[in-house]
């Protein structure tokens, strides 16, 4: 592995991808990032941790007193998976390139603690940070020095990727699951640090390339274009936890909306009784019934605009239903009341903004409730930066009484920071290519080079 960074550099990239999950997920308080060393040692060694306070304000960093990953680390072939030994999570995560998450710390398999001293650690969700071999430039020779598992096999032979961290990020009880949404978000944010250890490596080799610029330019202003398409493919990320936020901040809202309203557990009584109707088909259908309940299980934990939400709706659910209605398997009551329930899931999409629901909340004056409610229910296939700067200054006002407000103005805030920096980036990138591939003047390479490194900084 070739990837060599400053400590200091490596430390603050993974207190910053540690705080952006801790801000962004509520029900996560502690962070931890592990580095895994090159071959043929593998050494995991703990960088850095953070806990967040209950407010949700402060972050306290440090590494714990007593821990086998901490400085000089642990060695791959202490704690690889072997019959003799308890299995461990890293080993998982480093040797198959796959997440764990210990949703039910009681019965977790790979819990050293719960195998050896029978005590239950946190709920918690681990990520390996995966870098692809040939963006490494790794050489034969490294390639044939990785270790071997206890059964022989050389690790990641067929793997187009590496691990070069572990991503530990721990959760409060209950609110975890394998495959939610914010083991989703720990993935994507996992792919960015991937990209920000790489941007820092590139950092580095650029130092090299300065020296061949002037016997081959044209291979230099390549790396170039490639180190700015990098940069850019995080402005998806940073849609996806805009789209994230607006969920949450609509959760909060039907909350306080719906506190003392009947409609609350609406979408909940759907599913539950959309799952009996499942759990009555015959036999023969056992695998569309149980898919059936996996996904309407599933839409309990969406955060979905009203259109979004219907097209979810439709494919995943309504049109199962209705191919096991044509076959002729409901008598006529049942398949009323099949797709009533699908209804009901439908307009628990929008129970935020029905009208009944909000003649009656009068806490709010009733233009800002308008506006508010227009704003958070638009669709969200694109964000208008002025639609959130809207959003963060009536999140500022003193009408509006959310459970989490503060926390969703600050992540807002933050996150259309970086939004407007990739938005320049974007502007910009096509002149930066047609000069790349199409010539430029003698200041635009010290120019662009300079941008690359503060981005990468920033990121």
């Amino acid at each position: 592995m070739t990837i060599e960074i400053d400590n200091a550099v490596l430390e603050k990239a993974c207190k910053e991808i540690i705080e952006s999950i801790l801000i962004c997920l509520p029900n996560a308080f502690k962070g931890t990032v592990y580095r895994i060393g090159g071959p043929p040692e593998m050494i995991a060694t703990r960088i850095t941790s953070g806990e967040i306070d209950r407010e949700r304000e402060t972050i306290t960093w440090g590494l714990p007193e007593q821990s086998d990953y901490n400085p000089p680390g642990k060695p791959w072939v202490a704690y690889r998976d072997e019959p003799t030994r308890p299995l461990e999570a890293m080993g998982w995560c480093v040797e198959r390139q796959r997440s764990w998450t210990a949703e039910d710390p009681g019965n977790d398999a790979r819990s050293v603690r719960l195998q050896v001293e029978g005590i239950m650690t946190d709920f918690h969700h681990m990520e390996p940070v995966l870098i692809r071999k040939e963006d490494l430039y790794l050489s034969e020779g490294v390639l044939s020095n990785f270790p071997r598992d206890y059964e022989g096999e050389m690790l990641w032979e067929d793997s187009d990727y590496i691990v070069a961290a572990v991503i530990k990020i721990h959760f409060l009880p209950n609110s975890i699951k394998i495959g939610s949404p914010e083991t989703k978000i720990i993935k994507r944010l996992s792919r960015v640090l991937g990209t920000e250890l790489l941007s820092y490596e590139l950092k580095q080799q650029s130092l090299e390339a300065s020296r061949v610029l002037a016997e081959d330019r044209s291979k230099s202003y390549n790396i170039l274009a490639d180190a700015l398409r990098n940069a850019i493919t995080k402005s998806g990320l940073i849609f996806s936890l805009i789209k994230l936020e607006f969920g949450f901040l609509r959760d909060q809202w039907e909350e306080v909306l719906l506190k003392d309203s009947d409609l609350k557990e609406k979408k909940r009584d759907a599913v539950r009784q959309l799952n009996q109707f499942a759990r009555e088909l015959p036999d023969e259908y056992h695998v569309l019934r149980t898919d059936l309940i996996a996904l309407q299980e599933k839409f309990l934990n969406l955060r979905l605009p009203p259109r979004q939400g219907e097209n979810w709706i439709r494919m995943q659910i309504e049109q199962k239903w209705n191919s096991l209605i044509h076959k002729g398997l409901f008598d006529e009551d049942r398949v009323n009341q099949i797709l009533q329930e699908i209804g009901h899931l439908k307009r628990s999409l929008a129970l935020g903004r029905d009208q009944e629901v909000l003649r009656a909340f009068d806490r709010i004056p009733e233009p800002l409730k308008r506006e508010w409610v227009d704003l958070l229910y638009g669709e969200t296939d694109r964000f208008d930066l002025n639609v959130i700067e809207r959003l963060i200054q009536i999140l500022d006002d003193s009408y509006l009484d959310l459970p989490y407000k503060d926390k969703s103005r600050k992540s807002l805030t933050r996150l259309k920071a970086l939004a407007e920096i990739m938005g320049q980036l974007e502007q910009s990138t096509d002149t930066v290519l047609h000069e790349v591939l199409n010539g430029h003047d003698d200041e635009t390479l010290p120019i662009l080079s300079s941008r690359r490194i503060n981005l990468a900084g920033k990121s």
